[in-house]
Parts: C-alpha cells; structure tokens; sequence
C-alpha cells in the first residue's frame, strides 16, 4: 500500500507539526470575476425608456435616492419608472406607489418631440392631484454632444 504523505514539518523542538496556511488564490479569482459582472451589468440598470431630452446647460443633481420618474415618449406612450400606464391611469398609480402627502420630488421626462400640450396636461393633472415637487429632466449640452440621438425607430 502507498503510504499518503501529510504536510508536515519539524518544529525547533523536534515534534511533527501541519502546516496551517490558507490558499487564497481561488478567492482572489472570484472576487475578480465578480467585478469584472458588476462592471458590466451597471451601465445597463440605468432608466429603460429612450427618450431625447431637451438639451440645456443646467447641471445634474447629486442624490442619493432612486427618485420617482414619469416619462412621456413621443409617441405618446407614458411610463412610470420602466413600466407603461394609460393616461387616465397616471394619478391612481401615483397614488398607490407615493401615497398621500408626498414630499419627495418626482421628475417628469418628456421627449424633445412630445407636444407641449400633452406635456402640459401630464403636468397639470400632477399637480391638481397634490404632487406640488415636480421637476422637468433635460440633457445638459455635454451630455447630449457625447451620446448620439435614439432613431425613432427604437422609440417604438
């Protein structure tokens, strides 16, 4: 029979001691394939509905809050968040997602092509609804300059 050799080695003394170290080279893999996904994966958890935003030179906001968003394509399709609604639907959903006495600010994203009155009547019935924190999402010009434009195909 073939004797298994064990780790072990000599102390000072002369008893037989394992050796105790750890290999932590599969843990080093792991951690780098994990931030190579999180790398990639990140850009794409960004809001899902294109839409080209007026541009202006006004600067981005720092927060910390995925904050409340209703979007309105050019084809007049409206979303809140990532998901499409019905006009008539926009306060009910609202209400059922903010609630009553909602103080945080929700932003309203409108395609650069969306007629102003149907933007106006989206803004209006927001805040005849109580939602006095509204707020108009813009490109700024850097922003715009460095992403081209989406084809109105890709709108639909």
């Amino acid at each position: 029979m073939a004797r298994r050799r064990r780790s072990r080695r000599l102390s000072a003394h002369g008893r037989v001691t394992r050796n105790a170290s750890i290999n932590v080279t599969p843990f080093v893999d792991v951690m780098l394939v994990l931030l190579i996904v999180f790398m990639v994966t990140a850009p794409l958890l960004t809001v899902g509905v294109e839409l080209n935003l007026p541009r202006t030179e006004a600067r981005p906001l720092n927060q910390s809050v995925e904050p409340l968003t209703v979007s309105l394509r050019a084809d007049g399709g409206l979303f809140i968040q990532e998901t499409r609604i019905e006009p008539d639907a926009l306060l009910p959903r609202l209400a059922a997602i903010a609630g009553a006495g909602y103080d945080q600010p929700i932003y309203v994203r409108a395609d650069a092509a969306v007629p102003y009155d149907a933007l106006a009547q989206v803004l209006a019935s927001m805040s005849g609804a109580g939602y006095s924190r509204v707020s108009l999402v813009t490109d700024t010009l850097d922003q715009a300059r460095s992403r081209p434009a989406p084809d109105s195909a890709q709108q639909r």
